[in-house]
C-alpha cells in the first residue's frame, strides 16, 4: 500500500513514533496518520513459460554418446551435445545427459 499526503501529494513514509507505534508521516507537511490495524496483501507473479535452450527432447534424439561419468548416478556413459552459447571467439559449450534412463541427469562442461 502506498499512501500520499492529502495536502502536498508527497509519499508518506512509515516510521515508528515515540510510543513505539507505526505511523505514516509526511516529510514536508507536519502531518501524520497512525496505523490502527495491520494491512497486508500478497501478489504472486505468474512466471512466463520459457523455451528450452537446448531444444527440448527433440535435440537429444540423434546425438552420440561418450565415456563421461554422470555426477549423479556414476554411470560411465553420457550423451553429448555441443552448442555455441557465447561469442564466436569462445569455445563451444558441451552439454551432457546420462545414458541411464532412470537418471537422465543433465550437466554441462
Amino acid at each position: 500500500m502506498v499512501a500520499f499526503c492529502p495536502y502536498c501529494s508527497n509519499i508518506l513514509f512509515a516510521e515508528e513514533n515515540v510510543s513505539g507505534r507505526i505511523q505514516f508521516t509526511c516529510n514536508v507537511c507536519p502531518i501524520y496518520f497512525p496505523v490502527k490495524k495491520n494491512i497486508s496483501s500478497r501478489t504472486y507473479c505468474q512466471l512466463k513459460a520459457i523455451d528450452d535452450v537446448l531444444g527440448g527432447e527433440e535435440a537429444w534424439k540423434n546425438v552420440n554418446s561418450t565415456d563421461e561419468r554422470c555426477p549423479k548416478c556414476s554411470n560411465e556413459k553420457a550423451y553429448f551435445l555441443q552448442l555455441q552459447t557465447r561469442s564466436a571467439d569462445e569455445p563451444m559449450t558441451t552439454f551432457y545427459r546420462c545414458c541411464n534412463p532412470e537418471c537422465n541427469h543433465n550437466w554441462r562442461d
